[in-house]
């Protein structure tokens, strides 16, 4: 079973789609029988998939040309006077070199780790946690993350599906799935630089996106 770090359990159900798109909960989505690598069959044309660390970095030289030099960054460590003011001019810098850029306006989609929760009658559905993915780039370790993900996560499966991970979850089995999630980067602040807490020198980009459309992804059925 994946360790879900931070698992997210997501309450009030909301309404929002992308232009064009069927207008469901945003959260709530059927569950599908597609692996990660399939992504591109059932995402609207043109979508980049950003889910190996090929696809990123090639985002990320697009969006912002080359990676820090985390080493002259951090300096020498948390103890660095000049540390944290640093990091903030990074951040501030690249806001202001990467405004204008279209890779700010291309539709993407990356993954986190789910994990199924038993059948909820009245949600119709499996309840899903999150959990972040965290990708090793040439620039640093990239995790993506959503702005303003509220809402039931609900992952709605045929009859025969949902009979066979009952019979799972009664046999004490743990259910993983991945969640692609597709939207725009925000316009402020899109991607934001900060130092590993797990690994001293190590960088972090996370890039912040405004999801328009979330897919469960059962593979191991």
């Amino acid at each position: 079973m994946w360790a879900l770090c931070g698992i997210a359990v997501l309450v009030l159900t909301v309404g929002s789609v992308g232009e064009g798109w069927a207008e469901d909960a945003l959260g709530t989505r059927p569950l599908l029988t597609v692996a990660p690598k399939n992504l591109h069959t059932i995402l609207p044309p043109g979508c980049h998939i950003l889910i190996d660390p090929h696809s990123i970095e090639q985002f990320l030289d697009a969006l912002d040309g080359t990676p820090p030099d985390w080493g002259l960054v951090y300096g020498h460590g948390h103890h660095d006077p000049g540390h944290d003011e640093r990091l903030f001019t990074l951040n501030r810098e690249r806001d202001a070199t990467r405004a204008g850029n279209p890779a700010l306006t291309q539709l993407i989609a990356f993954v986190w780790f789910g994990e199924l929760s038993r059948y909820d009658a009245e949600a119709s559905g499996f309840r899903v946690a999150l959990g972040p993915k965290r990708t090793p780039t040439r620039w640093g370790v990239v995790r993506f993350k959503y702005e303003d993900l509220h809402g039931d996560l609900v992952a709605r499966a045929s009859a025969t599906l949902r009979s066979e991970l009952e019979q799972r979850f009664a046999r004490g089995e743990s259910i993983d799935i991945v969640v692609a999630m597709t939207g725009r980067l925000i316009p402020d602040e899109s991607v934001v630089y900060d130092f590993s807490h797990d690994q001293e020198g190590l960088g972090v980009i996370m890039p912040v996106v405004k999801v328009e459309r979330l897919d469960y992804l059962l593979t191991n059925k």
